[in-house]
């Protein structure tokens, strides 16, 4: 068997800004194949599993099955895997001197758990205090998407989101919460279809100030 790759020689470049607990894991050679050519092979090997499930792949509901879940895979499922697609976070001079809490809220979430492969189903709520520069809203949403579109965990998702977002705005004063609905609690195990699970990263002052806290939640509905 051929030697893989050590996941720790080197760090990703889509995650190399992060510290190595909050990576993503992937191998060093992740992006070595083009986008074409990992869709021709997950087609293949998806053909296979529904084979061994005892599918007719020669009816015609099923035959262009393997290509269309191989394009989603890579070009939206995932895409959050290549950093080619991670946002650029461009900064404004804050003219306005608006130094209060800016919240964006019931960001969608649609992630992947990376357990079991199936969707995680959310909302994210984003906070910050600007300072000099103030921040595109789109981008806010934007960078839920690209860490969302990957295989996950909650939990390192919405400390991803924080990071990121502490690097881009230049500050630790950054709020994100996560509530979301997991299929592979839903659907499989307990099959439990009322619970949710939510995850929170309280950055700088949100951290330290109570107030600011209650006042977040507060403004999402918490």
């Amino acid at each position: 068997m051929a030697n893989q790759p050590d996941p720790a020689a080197a760090p990703s470049a889509a995650d190399a800004h992060l510290t190595p607990s909050l990576r993503t894991p992937l191998r060093s050679d992740a992006f070595a194949l083009s986008e074409e050519d990992k869709i021709n092979g997950i087609e293949q090997h998806f053909r296979h599993i529904m084979d061994l499930l005892g599918l007719d792949l020669t009816d015609d509901s099923l035959k262009g099955t393997p290509r269309r879940v191989a394009k989603m895979f890579v070009h939206e499922w995932f895409r959050g895997l290549d950093p080619a697609h991670r946002p650029d976070v461009r900064l404004f001079e804050n003219r306005y001197d608006y130094h209060q809490m800016l919240v964006e809220r019931d960001i969608t979430v649609f992630s992947c758990c990376e357990h079991h492969f199936v969707p995680i189903v959310g909302k994210a709520h984003v906070a910050y205090l600007p300072g000099e520069h103030v921040v595109g809203l789109s981008k806010l949403n934007r960078v839920v998407q690209y860490y969302a579109r990957r295989p996950q965990v909650q939990e390192r998702l919405t400390r991803q989101i924080a990071e990121e977002l502490k690097q881009a705005l230049h500050t630790d004063n950054v709020a994100v919460l996560i509530e979301a609905d997991h299929l592979c609690v839903m659907s499989r195990g307990v099959n439990d279809t009322s619970s949710a699970t939510i995850t929170a990263d309280y950055g700088g002052v949100f951290g330290q100030d109570e107030h600011l806290r209650r006042e977040f939640l507060r403004l999402i509905g918490k």
